[in-house]
């Protein structure tokens, strides 16, 4: 006789399938953050634009990244970690097929932008997935720190493969590699990530988050046209009006809304907007280094591009290592070490820099880099430890994601900083002078070491941590 049981629900698949699932997205989304940096002079060239045109290339989706991190979070909760997490990955996927094939630099930069509202619900929504998946603290922790060591290698080892894509295959490959992996990752999605949602989730602020698309976005276009139009050309002071206006309505409306798109709450903490600050502070030193670089190795010194990624390859191998010990170093000893350490090896790297001239020897060149990536491999996790040491478990997240924010926020300033700065943001060609022509950008960037390594100390005082516990019982959400 035929049995008539209904068919068994479907097991749940492996928790390290799903995280292996989640690091895919993040692979592709902190690898498209340097991996273009490379094919910069290829673009350029094949499409004649300047290099304010270049910049926009990295900050258009930088800027998307930033501007849309904190909503697509809060999308996600509400409709669906799965759901968003696939919409994502499809709209990654679409913008790299458009970067591909574009056939100006305008469509490009549009094409990246898409890339870069994709890119803003990977990462949140797949941490929130991972925050679901593993509920024991031991394996979260140790879930999180293969995430970190993904970034890691990500980003690190990006300039690597773009410049042998670049070199072997032409730079648009730099765009198809992302294409089939995110194909993959929304099938796997598909098959084998659980949805879920939050309990509770967060209600919308649409000013708020304009306000913000719109501070960021003028200030940015601000300092990258201002070096061709001129500081006071009347169009280049309406945007820095712009961004002015958007901030003081951004804390003005922010502090009325019932559930505002960014709790200035947070920053009464002394060690979250320490936290805050150091991100904006070292990723900005980050996103410089790696455009000035970029455009120096190939431009000036004559380098492949292949070649010129092979250059940064110390760069990436000390941001990998570090970017894994910093968690151990933190873990033991907390944030302050790690801080300090970040701190003064990026100061000392700037200032190693700022003799830099078309015949500077490949030896301090690479200590350069070395100094550079021990530094900056430093950073990333005190960075979110600070962010949310003492706040509410409820409140963590939150946390995390202004941090993140931050972080691409500061990424985006440092590339137009590199431009304006060095004064390339007029030009159509690079020259010998532009190695001189960096030099204050490289004391700019010292002073980034050395103000992160204030704030290590600022963050870690007994004052501060005081400063939190004064406002963590405002931040707890009321029991039902």
């Amino acid at each position: 006789m035929r049995s008539t049981t209904a068919n068994p629900p479907r097991k749940p698949a492996p928790k390290s399938l799903v995280l292996a699932i989640c690091c895919l997205s993040l692979l592709i989304v902190s690898m498209d953050a340097t991996i273009v940096n490379v094919a910069l002079p290829t673009i350029g060239r094949e499409f004649e634009t300047s290099v304010s045109g270049l910049q926009w290339t990295v900050d258009a989706y930088l800027l998307a990244l930033a501007g849309f991190l904190m909503v697509s979070g809060s999308v996600a909760d509400r409709f669906g970690r799965r759901r968003i997490f696939q919409l994502g990955l499809l709209a990654f996927s679409l913008g790299s097929l458009l970067c591909s094939v574009a056939p100006s630099i305008g469509f490009l930069i549009f094409a990246r932008a898409v890339q870069g509202i994709g890119g803003s619900m990977l990462n949140p929504v797949a941490m929130s997935i991972i925050t679901n998946t593993f509920t024991e603290r031991a394996e979260r922790a140790r879930a999180i720190g293969m995430w970190g060591a993904v970034v890691g290698v990500s980003m690190g080892f990006g300039p690597v493969v773009g410049g042998f894509l670049t070199q072997s295959v032409g730079w648009r490959s730099v765009f198809w590699v992302n294409i089939p992996i995110g194909v993959a990752a929304i099938v796997l999605t598909a098959l084998f990530v659980p949805e879920s949602r939050a309990a509770k989730a967060r209600s919308f602020d649409p000013l708020g988050q304009a306000l913000v698309v719109v501070a960021l976005g003028a200030l940015v276009y601000g300092l990258i046209e201002a070096p061709g139009a001129g500081w006071l050309a009347p169009h280049i002071l309406g945007l820095f009006a712009v961004a002015s206006a958007a901030v003081v309505l951004l804390i003005w409306h922010e502090r009325r809304a019932p559930e505002p798109f960014i709790d200035l709450r947070f920053f009464r903490s002394a060690p979250f907007s320490a936290a805050t600050l150091t991100a904006v502070l070292g990723f900005a030193a980050w996103g410089a280094f790696l455009f000035i670089n970029a455009l120096y190795l190939q431009e000036v010194r004559g380098l492949s591009p292949f070649t010129a990624g092979l250059y940064m390859l110390p760069l990436a191998v000390c941001t990998l290592i570090f970017s894994l010990l910093s968690g151990r170093l933190v873990a033991r000893f907390g944030t302050r070490p790690a801080l300090l350490a970040a701190g003064f090896l990026i100061c000392a790297s700037g200032v190693s820099l700022t003799g830099l001239s078309a015949t500077t020897s490949d030896a301090s060149l690479f200590t350069s880099y070395v100094l550079f990536g021990l530094g900056f491999g430093m950073l990333n996790t005190p960075i979110t430890t600070t962010a949310v040491s003492g706040m509410p478990l409820s409140q963590a997240g939150v946390a995390a994601g202004l941090a993140s924010t931050s972080r691409q926020a500061g990424s985006s300033l440092g590339v137009a900083l590199a431009g304006t700065v060095t004064g390339a943001g007029a030009a159509h060609a690079i020259t010998s002078e532009f190695a001189t022509a960096t030099h204050p950008m490289w004391w700019i960037t010292s002073g980034c070491g050395l103000a992160i390594a204030a704030l290590g100390i600022a963050s870690t005082t007994s004052w501060a941590r005081a400063s939190t516990a004064r406002i963590s019982h405002l931040l707890e959400e009321p029991t039902p």
